[in-house]
């Protein structure tokens, strides 16, 4: 019995340290992680002051200081965007407000602003005709991102477990088939979100974009220098990234066309 007994305590006693250090390194890591957050909000607010004063570059320079340090912010891109923007930087505000739209799908500055740098561009390349199923897709499914649709199907089954548990334990008839309704009603749409959820999470998995860097490319029938060329491309313009084979990317544009590009002559969304 004493044996057990000096055999939990000395257990005990060993566990204390690490204990103690393991503490003492998430505390480090959480000063460390406030510092850098700090940090990048000084950035960020200094970047903001330089473009309200006309400091185009500078607040460039400091907004990219902020974006190495991992934070991904639409309000971050959506200023990026601006500052190129103002400095007639065609590509790389395309590049950032396209950023800030994928975090904000429904903001609607920035959607103007992206059709503002999009007229700056060269290329005019009429779209495929889309089906029924598509435009649904995208001016209602896409609409929200896959986390939204997620957040809300969730929210919707708290939603039905609770006129469930009122449906059953309610003595009025009427309020029971009330109950009934909107907790069916709170089902099926439960699982219209989970439904747009995951298709929302496959378009966006899947579809690999990319904006052309490069002023002025020549796309090519094959990945090699001495391949014929097949059409151009100007910066700015947005692709679909299809395949990558060595230091060259197969593309696909708005109107069908594919062909090949250097990687270096554009920027992966």
């Amino acid at each position: 019995m004493n044996t057990i007994k000096n055999t939990y305590k000395i257990t005990l006693r060993s566990l204390r340290k690490p204990l103690r250090t393991l503490r003492l390194s998430i505390l480090m890591l959480l000063v460390t992680l406030f510092s850098f957050a700090q940090e990048a909000n000084v950035l960020f607010v200094d970047g903001n002051e330089l473009y309200q004063q006309e400091k185009y570059n500078e607040a460039i320079e400091k907004f990219h200081k902020v974006e190495k340090q991992a934070v991904t912010s639409a309000d971050l891109y959506y200023n990026l965007a601006n500052a190129y923007y103002k400095i007639n930087k065609v590509a790389p505000a395309i590049y950032y407000y396209e950023k800030a739209l994928q975090l904000a799908p429904n903001d609607k500055d920035i959607a103007v602003n992206l059709n503002f740098a999009q007229q700056m561009t060269i290329d005019n390349i009429e779209e495929l005709p889309t089906s029924i199923g598509q435009k649904i897709s995208r001016n209602i499914i896409q609409k929200l991102h896959y986390n939204s649709w997620a957040f809300l199907a969730v929210f919707l089954s708290i939603l039905f477990a609770f006129l469930f548990l009122i449906y059953h334990f309610s003595d009025n008839t009427t309020k029971k088939r009330l109950y009934f309704i909107t907790g069916t009603l709170s089902f099926i749409l439960m699982l219209v979100s989970v439904l747009f959820a995951f298709n929302t999470y496959k378009i966006t998995s899947h579809k690999k974009e990319a904006i052309v860097f490069a002023q002025q490319t020549q796309i090519k029938n094959a990945p090699m220098l001495s391949s014929e060329s097949v059409f151009e491309l100007h910066e700015g313009t947005k692709v679909t990234v299809l395949e990558t084979v060595d230091n060259w990317t197969k593309i696909r544009i708005a109107n069908g066309q594919v062909g090949w590009i250097i990687d270096s002559e554009l920027k992966v969304l």
